[in-house]
């Protein structure tokens, strides 16, 4: 987890990444020796680390601009602990202006559940 923390350290707002994780299985018996882990690659715009008990890389993936800077965006939000490693696609793919504005848009909406935190081990 250590080698993930550092690559999420050098992400910027705005950045385009893609994350290689294991999401938890569904439940069901599929066969025998089957992995419990369930590999997943998402991409989308680097917002942040996020979380005050359990830190996770939020990352926007549908944005909606409405007016005078107002956005609502489609995320995932995935748990730095099952995140296995991080790349940057495209530096600055958003300006931080509209990042800055996206993540301000995201944190009204989850102001009570989630803290901006930096994401240090």
């Amino acid at each position: 987890m250590r080698h993930v923390a550092k690559q999420i350290e050098s992400l910027q707002l705005g950045d385009l990444v893609r994350v290689e994780w294991a999401d938890a299985s569904i439940g069901k018996s599929l066969g025998s020796g089957n992995s419990i882990d369930v590999p997943v690659l998402s991409w989308g715009i680097y917002l942040g680390c996020l979380g005050e008990k359990s830190k996770h890389v939020i990352l926007a993936q549908n944005c909606f601009r409405y007016s005078n800077g107002v956005y609502d965006i489609d995320y995932t939000a995935i748990p730095v602990s099952w995140s296995a490693k991080v790349t940057v696609l495209k530096q600055a793919e958003l300006g931080k202006d509209v990042a800055g504005s996206l993540l301000n848009s995201f944190l009204l909406g989850r102001s009570r559940t989630l803290k901006r935190r930096r994401c240090n081990h």
